[in-house]
């Protein structure tokens, strides 16, 4: 979730009372993000690729949900005008105020992009009159891991003829150790990213002067993950002794609307037909 992500919900076991009478409310059991994946992502990766600015909320803690912000969320990322072709919600609250009962972690199985699956309870009417939101339910910021690090890639990083240029300090800091009396000094690495795919390249120190590359393999996950130059990779080192790797792409016009946000948009769309 960089700066341009976003967090896509969607209605769950709605009951929205549509009566004209004065004392009716809207009342939504469970507010969630939408989410296709199952398993559990890496938590360390997950922040890596989020980002030091990202910070979620903890369990318990509340939250303002803004239905009608969300619809312009949603607005925006298909260029279109708010008020046209996308709905209002006049018949819900401005905004709600939720209690915070489960995140779960996901990535966009076609961007990578991060996002967070959460479940929400609105508060009822008197829990609502006693709020007070404390800084600490604001969220704390991102854990970042320690052994790791980011490049922002170049134009010869996301050639198909070449590879990719580690910094120096930055190999010998996460990769694992090179047999410097090979001639060249070479291994292979594995890493896995945040579906838990493998990717191996090929880590060899050379060229004049000489400098750390990785070679075969990479030009494979270039083109897997439409990576161009401006966009970053991360690579982290675990305490296990694992290694993985995560993508941030760099801001750019959106031509299809992210699955997470499409599919948000449908749940509610349906909820509003309710």
């Amino acid at each position: 979730m960089n700066q341009n992500s976003c967090l896509c919900f969607k209605f769950q076991e709605a009951n929205l009372n549509h009566s004209s009478s004065s004392s009716s409310n809207h009342h939504i059991n469970h507010l969630c993000i939408l989410s296709w994946e199952k398993k559990c992502l890496n938590s360390e990766l997950w922040h890596a690729c989020a980002g030091p600015l990202v910070s979620l909320p903890q369990l318990g803690s509340r939250v303002v949900y803004f239905p009608q912000g969300h619809s312009e969320q949603v607005a925006a990322s298909t260029n279109k005008e708010v008020g046209g072709a996308i709905p209002n919600y006049p018949g819900l609250q401005p905004q709600l105020i939720c209690q915070l009962h489960n995140v779960t972690m996901h990535a966009d199985v076609e961007t990578d992009e991060v996002y967070a699956q959460m479940t929400l309870q609105p508060l009822t009417p008197q829990e609502q009159k006693d709020i007070c939101l404390l800084p600490s339910e604001l969220g704390t910021p991102s854990k970042q891991p320690t052994n790791y690090f980011c490049k922002t890639l170049t134009a010869s990083d996301t050639s198909t003829h070449g590879g990719f240029s580690v910094p120096r300090r930055a190999a010998e800091k996460v990769f694992p150790p090179l047999d410097y009396s090979q001639t060249p000094p070479v291994q292979e690495l594995i890493a896995k990213d945040l579906h838990g795919n493998e990717w191996k390249f090929r880590h060899i120190f050379r060229g004049q002067p000489k400098r750390h590359l990785l070679t075969t393999g990479w030009s494979v996950f270039v083109s897997a993950k439409r990576l161009v130059a401006g966009d970053s990779v991360i690579f982290i080192w675990n305490e296990n002794n694992q290694m993985f790797l995560g993508i941030r792409h760099a801001s750019r016009p959106q031509t299809v609307m992210p699955s997470s946000v499409l599919s948000a948009w449908i749940q509610l769309q349906r909820t509003s037909n309710n």
